[in-house]
């Protein structure tokens, strides 16, 4: 196949190229990384993307195929690409500094590696902030045999928070100031408002409170400003995906956004969740799921009338959407829902960093200490163990009203609660041990970081092959922070024993303690991160060694 033929069929996310062997089916495919111009109805900017253009790209795979995939940097700047949630060799993760060297300017690199699974990841850059500027793509995986759930159609649905500023710039003005892209920020108008629903001395009181943390009741989302896409296509440029009435529908839903997380809906339908990063989980119908960043979630959708649905895509602040359209032909629109009321923290929201501490206010860290001095505190008495059974289990929960998600109309809301994995992966055994995480930061230096130490200050995290290992993650920030370990699988302990579900990133929300837990059965050395862009910039994030092998 000629390599303009090649190109035009990576522009439409088809196969590029197949050939057979006697061991394996193999695949091999062609990446380029371009500059771009990218446009939504608000703004245009130039950006990075794949095969020239801001339409991702989306690579399908069999499982147990061997792929070959030759990535080539057309760029004045070194590039890289990680394959998010596949397991593969380390030294063909795509991470810089830690996997390979990445891809120098004018060079192709190739990619070797088994593919071991089935399902629905993503692929993105992993050097500076090519991300965020649009370096990404979408994977769909075959399983042997084919789907276990059968649907007349299928579709990509990736969601990203398309900004009209460069990420350098974005992480440049973050640490200028924090509060540089809150457009929520309070007024005197809401003073007013507070005191009359509390009285004066309390709206005072709680604004001295929040001046002491140096923090706002509106601090939910570090970037505002971005206009959300589906497939690349905002609101007006109404990303379209056609059914015939009865037919069911499969979604792939990925976030790939640098910040945002997104409340997903489409009203008139139920989603029925089958698969939660890539991995098969028992089916809940649900009326709305948050969608962390990095995360993916396959649901089926089954329209019945002969009418336009949107697919509504909510940041987690409100303070953007996305309307994508379910049609039975080309050429309609779903209907635009104005944005729901913003959430607000509230001093109940604190008390799940701060219960038990035994402090009557916050102290502030320094540079390099947690957003506020938590020494001492036992988290797992505090309420939040996501194996309990109180309300505040729900990752996405937090004690106050301001977080907690409410679906539509009072529907069913998703809860990591509701997901059991379909069959067990591995064999359920004991952990060898436990690694405490805390994830810490200061918002007003914009500072993140792990156990108080960003990536250039701490000592990579040392792991025995072989070993099963339980992280304890202890959120003493009051944001939400996805998780992300390369290489292995995350065992969410929901207390489901065997059937608890295996993830790829988990959501580490505002003041809780989330356990998980991983098998070593791979080698090498591996990233470890939040994956909101500019929080692993800043520092939180590490670098994992695995000591030992198969004999």
């Amino acid at each position: 196949m000629s390599s303009i033929k090649s190109l035009r069929a990576a522009l439409t996310g088809a196969t590029l190229a197949l050939c057979s062997v006697t061991t394996a089916q193999a695949g091999t495919y062609n990446i380029t990384v371009d500059k771009i111009r990218i446009g939504t109805e608000d703004f245009g900017k130039k950006g990075v993307g794949y095969n020239s253009t801001q339409t991702p790209t989306i690579l399908r795979f069999k499982e147990g195929e061997d792929v070959t995939i030759n990535v080539t940097n057309n760029l004045r700047e070194s590039t890289s690409i990680h394959w998010h949630g596949l397991i593969l060799p380390f030294d063909q993760d795509g991470v810089p500094k830690i996997s390979f060297d990445g891809i120098k300017p004018g060079e192709t690199f190739t990619y070797n590696f088994p593919i071991k699974q089935a399902g629905t990841y993503w692929f993105h850059s992993h050097s500076g902030f090519q991300e965020p500027d649009g370096a990404y793509g979408a994977i769909v995986i075959e399983p042997k045999g084919g789907e276990s759930i059968r649907t007349d159609r299928d579709y990509v649905v990736q969601l990203t928070d398309t900004h009209p500023h460069q990420g350098k710039r974005i992480m440049r003005n973050l640490k200028m100031s924090a509060d540089y892209y809150n457009r929520s920020q309070r007024t005197a108008q809401d003073l007013i408002k507070d005191t009359g629903d509390v009285g004066l001395r309390a709206a005072l009181e709680d604004r001295k409170m929040w001046g002491r943390m140096r923090m706002m009741p509106t601090d939910v989302e570090d970037v505002q400003g971005f206009t959300p896409t589906i497939n690349g296509e905002s609101t007006a440029q109404n990303w379209t995906g056609i059914f015939k009435p009865g037919e069911k529908v499969r979604l792939r839903l990925i976030n790939s956004s640098a910040m945002a997380y997104f409340d997903l809906r489409i009203p008139g339908l139920k989603m029925t969740i089958i698969q939660a990063d890539g991995n098969d989980v028992e089916p809940v119908t649900v009326d709305e799921l948050r969608i962390s960043v990095a995360e993916t979630y396959d649901v089926i959708v089954q329209p019945k009338e002969d009418r336009a649905y949107s697919i509504v895509a909510e940041s987690m602040g409100r303070t953007a959407l996305v309307r994508g359209t379910l049609s039975p032909r080309e050429g309609m629109a779903g209907p635009v829902p104005t944005l729901r009321n913003k959430p607000r923290l509230t001093m109940a929201d604190m008390s799940g960093v701060m219960s038990g501490a035994g402090v009557e206010e916050p102290v502030m860290g320094n540079a390099t200490s947690s957003m506020m001095d938590m020494s001492g505190m036992d988290h797992s008495k505090m309420g939040h163990n996501v194996a309990s059974t109180t309300k505040a289990a729900d990752p996405f929960y937090a004690s106050g009203s301001g977080l907690t998600p409410v679906a539509a109309n009072g529907g069913k809301f998703l809860s990591y609660d509701d997901l059991q994995a379909r069959k067990p992966r591995y064999r359920d055994r004991s952990a060898t041990r436990e690694i405490e995480v805390r994830l810490t930061g200061n918002m007003e230096r914009y500072i993140w970081s792990i156990n108080g130490e960003k990536l250039s200050e701490a000592e990579p995290i040392k792991l025995l092959y072989g070993e099963r290992v339980r992280f304890k993650f202890v959120n003493e920030t009051m944001m939400s922070h996805p998780m992300h370990l390369h290489g292995m699988w995350s065992i969410l302990d929901t207390g489901k024993g065997k059937y608890d579900p295996i993830k790829h990133t988990v959501n580490i929300a505002p003041g809780t303690t989330v356990y998980t837990e991983t098998e070593v059965d791979v080698t090498g050395q591996w990233a470890f991160h939040c994956h909101l862009s500019y929080h692993a910039d800043a520092g939180m994030f590490r670098k994992i060694i695995i000591q030992g092998g198969p004999a």
